[in-house]
């Protein structure tokens, strides 16, 4: 998938599917167009459903987090966004999720290209779903992270 821009009309086609999904699973709207999500204040990431799944969309400001280019970001397996250690909760979250259709206020650390761990706090996680109700993928969505010192303990 190309970076969204207005020639792909900001990739409308993937925007629409993780909104929609998002509205009809939460009740509420994720952003009001596909170049509002792109630009949006809000990380909002997603990942196709391979059985390692690679990361299919992340907004500017999720790439600005993650410290990766369009390209870099869409290439990369979602697994490598945790660091080892905290993979087996990432995966709990994901079987958890699946489970009940959606989750609200997760909270995991993640780190960056450059090594820098954050901590999201607040995270909506939800499935993709098409109008058939095919399972596309999985998104995340969240507003709220703070940078952590190196080997500092985690906050929960």
């Amino acid at each position: 998938m190309q970076i969204p821009s207005p020639e792909n009309q900001f990739q409308a086609d993937h925007a629409a599917l993780m909104m929609a999904s998002y509205e009809r699973l939460l009740g509420r709207p994720l952003a009001e167009s596909a170049e509002a999500l792109y630009h949006s204040d809000a990380v909002v990431l997603s990942h196709d459903g391979a059985a390692d799944p690679v990361l299919t969309y992340g907004n500017l400001t999720a790439q600005t987090l993650w410290e990766m280019g369009w390209d870099q970001l869409t290439a990369l397996p979602s697994r490598l966004t945790a660091e080892p250690a905290h993979r087996a909760q990432r995966d709990a979250m994901f079987a958890e999720m699946r489970a009940k259709g959606f989750i609200e206020n997760y909270h995991g650390i993640r780190i960056s290209a450059s090594g820098t761990r954050f901590e999201i706090r607040n995270a909506v996680i939800w499935p993709l779903l098409d109008a058939a109700g095919v399972r596309r993928g999985e998104a995340a969505s969240f507003t709220d992270w703070q940078v952590l010192q190196p080997n500092a303990p985690v906050g929960y």
